[in-house]
């Protein structure tokens, strides 16, 4: 069964499952009606973390342009460049037992590509919501509904996995940031040209 979290709720994930390896990370959204005559293009990425709270190295910053880390750990499934349809929009594959060693979180974005120039926010995007399911069942574990609480925010932080005594939990976040991908990727180490 399913475990729906509100904001800041950190909730175990192997404790309960101790047979979870691989996990999906499934994003999702929809775009509101609206008229910038551009096209919506919203990107998930995946941070690996050390204690410091940064990418060690640029490596650790798997998204569409590197869909997967050396270690084979985590695996971005690909750029969906429109958001339409239902279900996952983008998804990222995690095999817990392949993260590396100095990596102790995985955090998990949602960024707009161009949005400055296609002027859109995350104020104009909707039913917004990270999930996350055992791959081998293919059972829902987590479901987070990220809520309509941005306005100019071009990025936002979804949740992440972390190690803690040894076991994986997973942290509903939803923050926003403004400045898009660049932004985020600053405050993880990762320096953009």
């Amino acid at each position: 069964m399913s475990i729906n979290l509100s904001k800041g709720q950190k909730v175990d994930l192997t404790k309960g499952n101790p047979g979870l390896k691989k996990i999906m990370v499934g994003l999702g959204w929809d775009v509101n009606i609206y008229d910038s005559g551009a096209a919506f293009d919203l990107d998930a990425a995946a941070f690996m973390l050390g204690e410091n709270g940064k990418c060690p190295t640029e490596k650790e910053f798997v998204f569409y342009g590197n869909l997967t880390h050396a270690s084979e750990s985590v695996q971005h499934m690909g750029d969906n460049l429109t958001g339409e349809g239902d279900g996952d929009d983008e998804q990222i594959l995690v095999d817990l037992s392949k993260i590396p060693a100095n990596v102790s979180r995985v955090v998990f974005t949602v960024t707009i590509y161009d949005a400055d120039v296609r002027r859109q926010n995350f104020g104009q995007v909707s039913n917004s919501f990270i999930r996350i399911v055992d791959e081998m069942s293919g059972q829902e574990i987590i479901h987070y509904d990220l809520g309509e609480d941005f306005s100019i925010e071009t990025a936002v932080v979804v949740g992440e996995i972390y190690r803690h005594n040894g076991e994986w939990k997973f942290n509903a976040i939803g923050s926003g940031f403004q400045g898009g991908l660049a932004a985020l990727c600053g405050n993880y180490g990762i320096e953009v040209a």
